[in-house]
């Protein structure tokens, strides 16, 4: 009970972080262009994972995948955050958001994967599907910054660079994405086999 008390905690946090910045910037604000990082579009899934994991805690195959596959968005949001965006504008002005949105949710949601883990075991390969997401993302972002002349971020930007540069920056960014969504699988049957140990776990792997 605990757990799902603080999932909804941390649902409302980050629903309340997504919601200032449109609120607070009514006036002039671009909603889909807002829609369009990366950040706002996993969070969104988090806070929906957090909020049916904190009323319903479904244990089915389906939805434990769910919640892999949004888990390693969150990750992917954290790190690359990190590593490529921390001095970049990314709207996110407010400090309180930028630390809700790229530091807390993803720590809470790896935490949450880690220690309320999936009773199913997920494959590798399984796991390297949770990329289609960010393969989508990614054609999205440069097919609607061609036509309307913006980019949710820099490395998604060929203006400055050239495509050349864009893709071999796409390319290393998926195989550190691939290597993320492996590495999130992993901890995650570690989290199962501390918890549940494997006479209690499905032993099928999806």
């Amino acid at each position: 009970m605990a757990v799902r008390i603080l999932r909804l905690a941390f649902a409302v946090y980050g629903l309340t972080a997504l919601l200032w910045i449109p609120l607070r910037n009514a006036e002039g604000f671009s909603l889909v262009n807002y829609l369009s990082y990366f950040t706002i579009e996993s969070n969104i899934a988090a806070a929906v994972v957090l909020i049916v994991g904190g009323l319903r805690d479904p244990q089915s195959r389906t939805w434990q995948t769910v919640r892999g596959a949004v888990t390693l968005y969150m990750v992917i949001t954290g790190i690359v955050y990190a590593v490529l965006l921390s001095d970049v504008d990314v709207t996110l002005n407010d400090t309180w958001i930028n630390v809700a949105l790229h530091q807390v949710l993803p720590l809470v949601m790896l935490a949450d994967w880690v220690f309320s883990p999936s009773r199913h075991r997920i494959s590798e390969g399984s796991a390297l599907t949770w990329l289609a997401f960010p393969a989508l993302y990614a054609v999205y972002s440069l097919v609607r910054g061609a036509i309307v002349d913006w980019y949710p971020y820099p490395f998604l930007d060929p203006r400055a660079h050239g495509y050349v540069a864009l893709v071999i920056g796409l390319v290393v960014l998926a195989v550190a994405m691939a290597l993320m969504a492996l590495a999130v699988n992993a901890v995650g049957k570690l989290g199962a086999r501390w918890r549940y140990g494997d006479a209690d776990r499905d032993s099928v792997a999806m």
